[in-house]
Order: C-alpha cells, then structure tokens, then sequence
C-alpha cells in the first residue's frame, strides 16, 4: 500500500494535513457559532455557511488559472500566508455587534481565497508526481493516500475544538460565545505547521517546482493534444462536475443540518460500549490494530513484522484499559460527530486500496466513472437511512433539544457517507489530473472544485428546510443522490473511453 510511491507524496500530503486540521477545527464548531454568538437564525446561519463554502471551493479555479500562469508552488505559499491572516483575524473577539460581522466576513474572504490558491495547486503539484511512468500505475493508490492523510488532520479536528473550548470556559472564564475564538486561533497555529512541512520536505518534490519555469522559459507547450481531443476531455470532466455538485450538496450537511441532528435530536449522553467511540484516543487505536494487520501480512522481513505486532498489542491494551475504566456516563458534544467521517476515511482507505488493486490483478476494477456513480448510489442509501429513523420525530425550527435518538444512527450515516466519499472524492480527483489536458491542468482541477463550491452553496437548501418534517428533509437528499447516479450511468459509455 505504501510501497512504491513518490516521496514527495509525504511531505505534500503532510502539508495538507496541517492546513486541514486548523480548517476542520474552524468548521467542527462555526455553524454553533454563528447562533451562539451572533444569534442567527437556522436560514441566516446556513446561507453564511454555505456561502463561505462556496467560496472556499469556488475560488481553487482563480487559483488554477493563475498556477497555471505563474507556477502551482508561488501560489500554494502565498495560500498558506493568507489563510493564516484570515483565521488569525477570526480567532480575535469582537462581540456580537456590526464590527464583529463584518471583521467575521473580512476573515472568511481571507480563508476562503487564501485556500482556493493552496488546495487545488497542491493537489496538481500531487498529479505530477505520478507523471513519471515508474508511478503512473500508482496514480489512485496515491490519491487515496493523499486523502488518508487530509482526514488524519480532520480526525483530531472536533476533539481539539472542543476541548481548547472547554479549557478557555473552564479555567480561563470566558462565557461560551467567546470560547469559540481558542478554536478558530488553533487554526492560526496549524497553518503554521503546514508551512514548515511544505518547506522542510521541498527536495522530495523538487522535480515538480521546476516543471512550470522550464516551459516558460523555453516557451513549449508541455505536451501537443488535438482541439478535438481537448474538446472530448473537457466536456466528459464537466460532465462528472456536474454529478459531483449533488453529492457534495449531500455530503456536506455534516457541518449544517446533521450537526443539528445531532445537537437538537441526538442523546447527549453515552455508557458502556458505545461511548468509548467518542473518545479519539480509542479510534486511534482501532486505526493502528488495521493498519498493522495489513502490515503483518504484506511485510516480509521479520522485524517490520514484530514492530506491526507490538503496535497491534499496545492499540488493543489501550483499548482494554478504556474499556475497563469507563465512566457510568460519557457526555456527548454536538460536533464531535464530525470526527466519525475523517476517522472512517483513514481506517477505511487500506481495505479500499487491497480491495480495489485485488480487482485490478484480476481485471475487473471498475473505471473512475462507474466509482462515481457507485459512490452515488451509496449517498442515497445513507440518506434513506436518515430518513427511515426519522419517522416519528417531531419537526424542529428553534436550537432546543427535543428528542434522544441512539448516537448509533449518526455514527451508521457517517460511515455509509464515508463508503461514498471513498468512492468519488479522491478517485474523482485522480480522474481529473489523469484526464485534464495538459495547457488546462490547473483550470481543470479548479473545476473540480468549483463543481464542489456549487454542491456547499446547494447545501442551505436543506438548512432552510428545516423546521419541516425530517423525513422531507432527509429523502430530498436521497432522491436528489439516485438522480445523479442515474444520470452518470446513462453516460457510461462516453466517460469510459476518456479514463
């Protein structure tokens, strides 16, 4: 799984690990936090929401386009630069007054350009490891690695969120409106971090700094491709956008309507088994025990086996110590769902990548497209999920807790959504930097992400649905994912011939 990929994947993809930690912090908590400090209404806080993720994705497009123009590496630094002033200016509280909004919208358009010129040149920056022909073939497989590790910084993001809050109330005095700043300043650290890994790691990724000056300099294009080949490429990654808006409309509710879920429907509450799940340290854990059997069978020398083994029995002696010293009750916080989804992802990659290099050896892995669609179809059923559990529950429009429903239903959504998203997010990003043509990387990869802006921006509707029964609000997700689905099956054919 590991073997034989690039090395600048690890310092790239750790980059990206710290920028994501500090954005997901911010995230776990800011739709709480609009109502908390602002006192915005469910519509007003989910229209504020969605708009800033619309930018945040909209934006790698104008970030392509210029990446394409003056280089993928000037504009992830310059990214990281501005991203760390936006969250620093988001992190200072203000109140609840007018400055305070608009100082709150100025950080928001900080974050928001600053990372739409880091995170879709970073991800090219990943493509062109692969167009070396030694790696081509690992192309997916380092995908799913990269997006691993995105996750690993979204697996601590909640717990840190909630924690550095709780310290800021507790030992420090602030009421729980202004606590929310300790979160957002973490950010202002982790792209800290981020910079330096970008920096420390550079000779591993060197050959992909310079691919962009030695065109320029010699004024060739990189590669020759037909108008009419162009045209087919580009119309068939429109066509894939198009499907990707839906599921990100769907997706993304983990931030807005499912963190209501959880804080207006959800058991605040957890004993017994269950509530170690809401601790990280236990789903590090298990994620070590994984990742470990895979090493004790894929390893070959007797010492990588033995350091497998001992990690494998550290994990589950930690698991068997927590387990036997488990408090009668566990509280449980709204945003702490959101860790389930990163923490899937990391467990859940390696069974993806054996299962999916099993299929190749075989000859029979499905092409980028029929994973899409798949990954669609596994959308819905999360959603009717949702919907089936969600019969009887009263409709909600105001932030009181009205109901105890299992934390098992949440947890069961999030991994189904997990199944999807490995499905689409990084092999759809894989497809992109395969099938983008080579003048229009950057732009093509922006797409993606604008593609992705569209989906956020879709995410208020149900925002502004709620208040109605839930199980409306929960099948108009399920059907708007069957819908796409059948719309990228229908154009299989036409997709396949590009991957």
């Amino acid at each position: 799984m590991f073997e034989g990929q690039p090395k600048g994947l690890w310092a790239l993809a750790f980059a990206n690990t710290g920028e994501r930690f500090g954005y997901y912090t911010m995230l776990a908590v800011f739709a709480l936090f609009l109502g908390e400090n602002f006192g915005f209404a469910a519509g007003t806080a989910s229209e504020i929401y969605t708009w800033f993720l619309t930018l945040v994705y909209f934006l790698p497009l104008i970030g392509g386009m210029a990446a394409d123009r003056w280089g993928y590496s000037k504009m992830v630094v310059l990214g990281i630069f501005i991203m760390f002033f936006g969250y620093l200016l988001l992190s200072i509280p203000l109140g609840g007054g007018s400055v305070a909004i608009a100082a709150m919208g100025a950080a928001l358009l900080l974050v928001s350009f600053g990372t739409g010129l880091f995170k879709g040149n970073l991800q090219v920056m990943v493509g062109d490891l692969y167009n070396d022909p030694q790696y081509a073939a690992k192309r997916d497989s380092g995908f799913s690695l990269f997006y691993m590790l995105i996750n690993v910084g979204a697996l601590f993001a909640p717990t840190a969120a909630i924690k550095i809050m709780e310290w800021a109330q507790s030992s420090l005095g602030y009421s729980k409106a202004d606590s929310y700043h300790f979160a957002f300043a973490v950010a202002c650290v982790s792209v800290i971090v981020s910079i330096l890994i970008y920096y420390l790691g550079k000779s591993t990724f060197r050959q992909v700094l310079t691919v962009k000056k030695q065109a320029v300099k010699s004024e060739e294009p990189v590669e020759e491709m037909s108008k009419a080949e162009t045209r087919e490429r580009i119309i068939c990654l429109c066509l894939v956008f198009a499907v990707v808006i839906f599921f990100w409309m769907a997706f993304h509710q983990n931030g807005l309507t499912l963190t209501w879920f959880a804080d207006e429907f959800t058991a605040t509450s957890s004993s017994g088994l269950q509530s170690m799940l809401f601790d990280v340290t236990n789903l590090v854990a298990v994620i070590i025990i994984v990742y470990a059997l895979f090493s004790l069978f894929q390893n070959k020398t007797t010492k990588s086996r033995l350091i497998a083994g001992i990690l494998c029995g550290a994990a589950l002696a930690h698991l068997i110590y927590q387990y036997n010293h488990l408090p009668a009750e566990t509280a449980i916080s709204a945003p702490i769902f959101q860790h389930f989804n990163p923490c899937f992802v990391v467990l859940l990659t390696p069974v993806s990548i054996a299962l999916f290099g099993w299929l190749a050896k075989k000859g029979k892995e499905p092409k980028a497209p029929v994973k899409i669609g798949l990954g669609m179809l596994v959308a819905a059923a999360a959603y009717l999920l949702m919907t089936v559990f969600s019969v009887g529950l009263p409709a909600t429009d105001h932030p009181n807790h009205v109901a105890d429903v299992t934390p098992n239903l949440l947890v069961s959504t999030y991994l189904i959504l997990t199944f999807a998203e490995l499905l689409l997010s990084p092999i759809g990003i894989s497809f992109v930097s395969k099938v983008a043509p080579p003048k229009y990387r950057g732009m093509m990869m922006g797409g993606w992400f604008v593609a992705t802006a569209l989906g956020n921006k879709l995410v208020s509707i149900p925002g502004h649905m709620w208040g109605m029964d839930l199980t409306i609000v929960w099948g108009t997700l399920m059907g708007i994912c069957l819908l796409a689905a059948l719309f990228i099956f229908s154009i299989i054919k036409k997709l396949n011939k590009v991957a």
